[in-house]
């Protein structure tokens, strides 16, 4: 997405005031209900049992995923075809409406993207609208949404074909992704080994960046806290950072999971890279965990975590994030090139973050994991921060194998 000037809502004939994160009550991590009730109360849905009709003549049973990870994959009844369907929606995180359109429909289409999934056959879009707006307001943002909804739809490749539309008290956009695959066209998310390592795809902290955004407009106790380490211009700046970063598609990265053998991922989202590091790790047919060493971070919000004693997260691994990047499980030997190969598509940075190792399926951060600084620049390429020439810390010899390729570490 180019760059793109700050919203303005009087120049739409709107108050100055106006803000669509104020038709929210909730945002991030308080918007998600926690994992292990969530699993509770969709127990009843879930089924691991296989149809007659998911046998192929050969014998051949089709893959099945159901509740848990990113999309369910169903078989068809029509031979060796798959189901590949999601659904996401949130409530108002930005300003921007046209951003905020972007950001869930490149959100919803992320489920699909983990799965390898690059081709989505329909959209469908949600979209509640605040019965708090005033008509002036109404007639203003929801077209702006539905545009940049569309736009991003239109970028992946897909069209919006249906949905349904609410009154609600807050306002809320999302929709459904569907696509039908043959076997191919997707990559189950369970073949981990030990001796891969996990690659991500987009930097944390977008919440963060949200969150301090709004406490610089507000300018009451929470920016007077954070102000003195950073700056106006520096929250600005993650702002929008964030922004482009969580309307990015994930769709290259998706086509490359198959060029580079990846042995199965997830989107980071709403509960945090731990969260969903965790849960791709229950998936494995496997004895293995998931340990991560570095956190790649949109710049100077690591500081703004620390500084709130650790309110949002963000370094264990919990802080919510929103149209986050794949987190990707690839051979030890294909990583560096996969990093390499996103950098020379897309102009992006990833970074090589942490290993697969034997264990009980579980994921963790080590102790003190490396902070690794990201920002955009102006030609709106996402790039790890120069470190500084002198006082750069050293990297622990135990994960130096993690960063062989310079697309997967600090430019010197």
């Amino acid at each position: 997405m180019a760059l793109r000037p700050k919203f303005n809502p009087a120049a739409e004939g709107l108050s100055s005031n106006f803000q669509l994160t104020k038709y929210s009550g909730l945002h991030g991590a308080a918007c998600k209900i926690p994992n292990n009730v969530l699993k509770s109360f969709l127990s009843e849905l879930q089924s691991s049992d296989f149809r007659p009709d998911d046998y192929l003549g050969s014998g051949y049973v089709l893959p099945r995923l159901g509740i848990g990870l990113d999309s369910c994959v169903i078989p068809l009844r029509f031979d060796g075809l798959s189901l590949v369907q999601t659904t996401d929606f949130f409530y108002p995180l930005v300003d921007d409406p046209y951003v905020m359109g972007k950001i869930a429909c490149a959100n919803v289409l992320s489920d699909l993207y983990a799965m390898g999934v690059t081709e989505c056959d329909n959209m469908l879009m949600l979209l509640g609208v605040s019965s708090k707006f005033t008509e002036k307001e109404r007639d203003v943002i929801i077209p702006q949404m539905i545009s940049g909804f569309k736009q991003a739809a239109i970028e992946a490749g897909t069209s919006i074909n249906g949905g349904q539309t609410v009154l609600n008290p807050w306002c809320l956009i999302g929709g459904v992704a569907t696509a039908v695959c043959q076997n191919s066209e997707f990559i189950m998310p369970n073949a981990a080994e030990p001796g891969d390592v996990l690659v991500l795809t987009k930097p944390l902290g977008t919440q963060v960046a949200c969150n301090a955004h709004q406490w610089l407009e507000q300018r009451k106790d929470k920016w007077h806290k954070i102000k003195a380490i950073v700056s106006e211009e520096e929250v600005e700046k993650a702002y929008h950072d964030a922004m482009l970063s969580m309307a990015r598609l994930n769709r290259t990265a998706a086509h490359l999971m198959h060029q580079f053998q990846c042995h199965g991922a997830t989107d980071v989202t709403g509960f945090g890279i731990l969260g969903h590091a965790d849960n791709l790790a229950k998936q494995q047919l496997q004895e293995v965990s998931f340990v991560i060493h570095n956190l790649p971070c949109i710049n100077k919000m690591a500081a703004i975590t620390k500084a709130c004693t650790n309110l949002f997260g963000l370094l264990q691994g919990t802080s919510a994030e929103t149209s986050g990047g794949l987190l990707i499980c690839l051979p030890r030997e294909q990583a560096a090139k996969y990093c390499s190969e996103i950098k020379k598509v897309e102009g992006h940075h990833a970074w090589i973050i942490g290993v697969v190792e034997k264990g009980p399926k579980v994921a963790r951060i080590i102790d003190k994991p490396r902070v690794i600084e990201v920002e955009t620049t102006d030609e709106g390429c996402v790039q790890t921060v120069p470190a500084p020439a002198a006082g750069n810390p050293a990297v622990s010899t135990s994960i130096a194998f993690l960063i062989t390729d310079q697309c997967c570490k600090p430019t010197p």
